[in-house]
């Protein structure tokens, strides 16, 4: 399968320019770990000796960066394959990392987890070098607009790149769900918007039938709390997906529709599906809509949840110890058809898109996160005797953990974006 980023041209006549182009795209890439040169510690070890390694102590070995073919090479097809230098941080090397992730402070057992890296078929993905990010997104912005797995691979950068630099608060809104930090010496700004939903929401009723609430989702208005934020960003990640399982009652034009699991009389009954649907057409219209918008808007595909033995609510828990290997599971059901909206939805605005000089691109995680039930919370997301609102979490990710695998994902596609440009430069 294509990468969703479309083809280089390949016409007789550009050839020694194109040719030219990646000759100095690998020149320039292969300078930057020679500033910036650093060994793959293991966390264990920095937790051993903290005093004794730091940022800017690496010494070791550059990373050798091997991709055959990388646009035509599918980084998201592929397998999970054993990584015993994982992992790169821990919760005692990061202060970022939520309570209900972090499943080394409440006792998780295994460890294998950790030890598993994303292989794509018939190329190589660099492990994440937190040197080499921040020199690509210097002077540059990132935003995560989304729900808590969005904050989820926030907090999960913020953790690989701890072992070069730690970021300032730089918010200018008191509610943690709208954070912006900054890296000073890159001066790379990183921030999140929280917008589940992706549009305009009102909570109906903060408890309703399932004590999740009711919300109200206005599907052609998106959320302005994201929309008046971004054009100055240089790339935003949109994901939603969980909530809308949550009963919602659904508004087009002012005018109530239906809902799903409301309850209301005289209320047509709506499948989850075709909330989401709007909810993302709605989404990624905004973003053509954006006149000032000159930055990549990433699309990150939806993560599937792994409860077994019943759902979330009945008792459902992901106790599993390794991944899957790809013949082992498969995409079904409604994690199937959450995918195949967002993908739809996808292709559609990034066509639209083009003809307005906007960039689209797809951070396709369905297919790794699929197979690797192994690293969600389920019950080590608090203290077994603790006071609150006992679940076990198989929709989140351990930190450290699989998420951190979207950061070796972002990786490669801002260095794409880099060849991208230099190309577009030499035209």
């Amino acid at each position: 399968m294509e990468l969703p980023f479309g083809k280089y041209s390949t016409s007789t006549q550009r050839t020694p320019r194109i040719f030219i182009l990646l000759v100095l795209a690998v020149i320039v890439l292969g300078l930057i770990p020679l500033y910036h040169p650093f060994n793959w510690y293991p966390a264990d070890l920095l937790t051993q000796y903290p005093s004794e390694i730091s940022p800017t102590t690496y010494h070791a070995e550059e990373q050798k960066i091997k991709i055959k073919e990388p646009e035509t090479c599918d980084i998201f097809s592929g397998e999970w394959v054993w990584n015993p230098d994982g992992p790169y941080y821990t919760n005692m090397t990061c202060f970022a990392i939520h309570e209900h992730q972090n499943c080394m402070k409440y006792g998780r057992p295994d460890s294998d987890y950790l030890k598993y890296r994303w292989k794509p078929n018939g190329c190589e993905l660099p492990i994440f070098n937190p040197f080499q990010f921040l020199d690509m997104v210097r002077n540059k912005s990132l935003a995560l607009v989304g729900d808590s797995v969005g904050r989820n691979q926030m907090q999960s950068l913020i953790c690989l790149l701890g072992r070069v630099e730690y970021p300032e608060d730089i918010s200018d809104n008191p509610d943690q769900a709208f954070k912006k930090l900054r890296y000073k010496t890159y001066n790379f700004t990183l921030a999140t918007y929280w917008s589940p939903f992706l549009v305009s929401t009102k909570e109906a009723d903060k408890d309703g039938p399932s004590h999740t609430g009711v919300f109200n989702l206005y599907l052609d208005e998106a959320d302005e709390k994201w929309t008046n934020e971004i054009e100055g960003y240089d790339y935003v990640i949109l994901n939603a997906g969980h909530w809308f399982a949550r009963i919602s009652v659904y508004y087009e034009n002012n005018q109530r529709v239906g809902c799903r699991y409301c309850g209301l009389p005289n209320v047509t009954a709506l499948p989850l599906n075709y909330a989401y649907q709007r909810a993302f057409r709605t989404a990624l219209k905004a973003i053509n809509d954006l006149e000032n918008f000159k930055g990549v808007a990433i699309l990150r595909t939806f993560a599937p949840s792994h409860f077994e033995g019943g759902d979330w609510n009945s008792g459902g828990d992901c106790v599993r110890t390794r991944p899957f290997r790809s013949n082992e599971t498969a995409l079904e059901g409604q994690s199937l058809e959450q995918y195949q909206i967002q993908v739809e939805e996808f292709k559609a605005a990034e066509k639209e898109g083009k003809a307005k000089g906007k960039r689209f691109r797809l951070m396709d995680t369905t297919q790794a996160m699929l197979l690797r039930p192994d690293g969600h919370p389920s019950k080590y997301g608090h203290w077994p005797n603790a006071n609150v609102v006992l679940y076990n979490d198989c929709v989140h990710w351990c930190l450290p953990g699989p998420i951190d695998s979207w950061a070796d994902f972002l990786f490669h596609m801002i260095k794409m974006e880099g060849t991208r440009s230099l190309e577009e430069k030499l035209q």
